[in-house]
C-alpha cells in the first residue's frame, strides 16, 4: 500500500472536525503534516473522484468531506488511492514448473492463490467495516484535545 493511503485517511479525519462547510486547501492539509502539497493533492483529487471529498475551486475553496463520516469506510478510501485490484496477483507460475499444465487453472488449484486470496477477502472484510467516523471516535476517545488542536492549528494558518 502506498503512503497515499496514510496521507487520504489522516487528511479526511482531520476535515471531520472542521465545520461542514469549510473547505481546506491541499496546501494546508498537507502543511499540517509537513507533506508535498502537489503529491498529496494527487490524492485527494483521488478521493473526489471517488466521492469521498467535495472539491471547490475558488478564494474559499479546497477540499471537503462529501459525504458523513459514518459512510465512509476505510475500503473506500484505499480502494480510491489504490485502485480496485487485488493485492496479490497469481501469475500461474506453477504452469512453468515441473508438471505444469497449460490447461489448469492455477488461480483455482494454487494453495499459494488460494491462501492469498482468503487473507485479501479478510482484510477487505475488516477495513470495509470500518468507517471514518469508527477511526475519529476512537481517535477522540484516546486524544480528546485532537480535533481542537487540529481546528485552532488551521485556524491559526488561515490564507
Amino acid at each position: 500500500m502506498s503512503e497515499g493511503v496514510e496521507w487520504a485517511l489522516h487528511s479526511c479525519l482531520n476535515l471531520t472536525w472542521l465545520d461542514s462547510d469549510e473547505a481546506m486547501t491541499a496546501a494546508r492539509l498537507a502543511a499540517f503534516y509537513e507533506l508535498p502539497a502537489a503529491y498529496l493533492n494527487k490524492q485527494l483529487q483521488a478521493l473526489a473522484r471517488a466521492g469521498i471529498l467535495a472539491s471547490t475551486s475558488g478564494p474559499r475553496g479546497g477540499f471537503r468531506l462529501a459525504r458523513p463520516p459514518e459512510q465512509i469506510t476505510l475500503l473506500d478510501v484505499v480502494t480510491a488511492i489504490e485502485g480496485p485490484g487485488e493485492a496479490f496477483r497469481c501469475e500461474e507460475i506453477l504452469r512453468k514448473g515441473p508438471g505444469g499444465r497449460e490447461d489448469a487453472d492455477y488461480r483455482k488449484a494454487c494453495v499459494v492463490s488460494q491462501a492469498m486470496r482468503r487473507a485479501e477477502l479478510t482484510w477487505r472484510k475488516e477495513l470495509a467495516g470500518q468507517t471514518l467516523a469508527d477511526i475519529k471516535a476512537t481517535v477522540e476517545r484516546r486524544h480528546p484535545r485532537a480535533p481542537a488542536s487540529a481546528r485552532d492549528w488551521f485556524a491559526s494558518r488561515r490564507p
